[in-house]
């Protein structure tokens, strides 16, 4: 009697198919399904945030749009964090060589961030603060795809409502509440400044009872502030 056929080549046809259906699914249909719905809707959370919760750490977050946040502040956050915003498509390539090359001068230092305000907001919607290459490829993909499907001001809103900005202060309407007790609307220049200021260390830098530094850079912006307005760098957010 001659054997049947074997069965295990279909079987792992059919394993192989079912990963690749779940990784398109992961990576592909479910990333713009939720881009395509966050364009419109305010982003209820994200996994840093439900990371804070399971892990016992309070987390003030409130969404608000960019009309109820102080223009200086979207201002100040592009002098601090991304001078090019308008002009670039996701990625800041010159500061990123810039950052290469900085780390092949001095190897043993950690790579210098050069994450546009684009990257940030994709890391901070999809993906947890972990560093890894494998993350940092992922978050390029996002960022693509965040690039592709929403305008400069949405990337710039969710930014501003989703960033850490320390002490379990997540956005501008928490951190505003919570550092200066009054609205994201209401805070002046030298606050707006203060908070773009911390963002690089929330939690080890102050925004209320700065140290030098912090003080240091919140001058520095504020002369960054006029010139983002002078050279019209928030063009491509401005209502």
């Amino acid at each position: 009697m001659e054997p049947g056929p074997n069965p295990k080549p279909k079987r792992r046809r059919g394993w192989l198919r079912r990963i690749l259906i779940a990784l398109f699914i992961l990576l592909v249909a479910l990333p713009i399904l939720l881009l395509l719905l966050f364009r419109f809707v305010p982003v209820p959370g994200t996994p840093q945030m439900l990371i804070g919760v399971l892990s016992g750490d309070d987390v003030h977050y409130s969404w608000r749009d960019a009309s109820a946040i102080s223009p200086t502040l979207l201002k100040a956050v592009i002098g601090a964090e991304d001078e090019k915003f308008c002009r670039h498509h996701g990625f800041d390539w010159d500061s990123i060589g810039q950052a290469i090359q900085s780390h092949e001068r001095h190897p043993k230092k950690r790579l210098r961030g050069a994450s546009t305000l684009s990257q940030q907001a994709a890391r901070s919607l999809f993906l947890v603060p972990w560093r890894s290459w494998v993350r940092k490829g992922i978050e390029a993909y996002f960022t693509v795809l965040m690039e592709q499907l929403w305008p400069k001001r949405r990337i710039l809103t969710a930014y501003l409502n989703l960033v850490d900005w320390g002490h379990g202060y997540f956005g501008a309407e928490a951190a505003a509440e919570g550092y200066f007790h009054k609205p994201a609307s209401a805070l002046t220049a030298r606050q707006a400044a203060r908070l773009a200021a911390v963002l690089p260390d929330p939690d080890g830098w102050r925004a209320v009872h700065p140290g030098p530094y912090v003080t240091w850079r919140t001058g520095d912006l504020l002369g960054r502030i006029r010139v983002v307005t002078r050279d019209r760098l928030d063009a491509c957010v401005r209502p």
